[in-house]
């Protein structure tokens, strides 16, 4: 049995849940001392024959690999298949996988800083109203963000649309390896500080 404990560097206040008001809630703040520290403990039960660090790291990237599962259960609909055609139903699971794949990209396009779960992501850019507007030759559209943070979705849209804007003008050229290499570099930058320049070599067997 292995007992971790975490500091948890974020606001030192206990939140709790306010329900006495009949509108939108908010979040009660408790009083305590300033010097307050709030710790995260687990307790992992493992018969691994490995150092402690190691072990708390294996069951960190199982739970990561855990959340990627129940998202696309609770969020994406990816289980609960009433029908018995095993076609029908490979079917809809790979739509969906698809869906939930770009969907990830497009957000981190959005947003390289932090993984955003679609609970959050789909109602921060999907809940705008759109207006296309002509004139002349040219076509614009305008989008009205109805979320709470409107701000951060102008933030985002913004960013997306830098993106997009580039593209377009050399999407023609491109191959399909090429096209990639300019979705992904822009995500895996937060997590490499030297790419190599140009799309990746194809690799030549035989």
């Amino acid at each position: 049995m292995v007992l971790v404990r975490r500091r948890i560097y974020k606001d030192s206040e206990v939140l709790l849940e306010d329900s006495s008001k009949t509108v939108q809630r908010s979040l009660a703040f408790i009083e305590e001392p300033e010097d307050l520290k709030l710790y995260e403990y687990s307790v992992l039960i493992t018969n691994l024959d490995s150092d402690l660090v190691s072990i708390v790291q294996h069951y960190r990237d199982r739970a990561d690999s855990e959340n990627v599962f129940d998202e696309l259960k609770n969020q994406w609909g990816w289980g609960g298949y009433t029908t018995r055609d095993i076609k029908t139903s490979r079917f809809m699971s790979r739509i969906i996988a698809l869906i939930y794949n770009w969907w990830n990209l497009f957000v981190r396009l959005a947003n390289p800083d932090n993984y955003q779960e679609a609970i959050t992501s789909r109602p921060l850019l999907l809940a705008g109203v759109g207006r296309l507007t002509h004139s002349g030759r040219q076509k614009r559209i305008t989008i009205t963000s109805q979320h709470g943070w409107s701000r951060k979705a102008r933030e985002y849209l913004t960013r997306l649309n830098c993106y997009f804007s580039s593209w377009k003008s050399i999407a023609p050229q491109l191959n399909c390896r090429e096209c990639w290499h300019n979705i992904l570099k822009p995500i895996l930058d937060k997590y490499s500080d030297s790419l190599p320049i140009g799309p990746p070599k194809p690799v030549l067997t035989g």
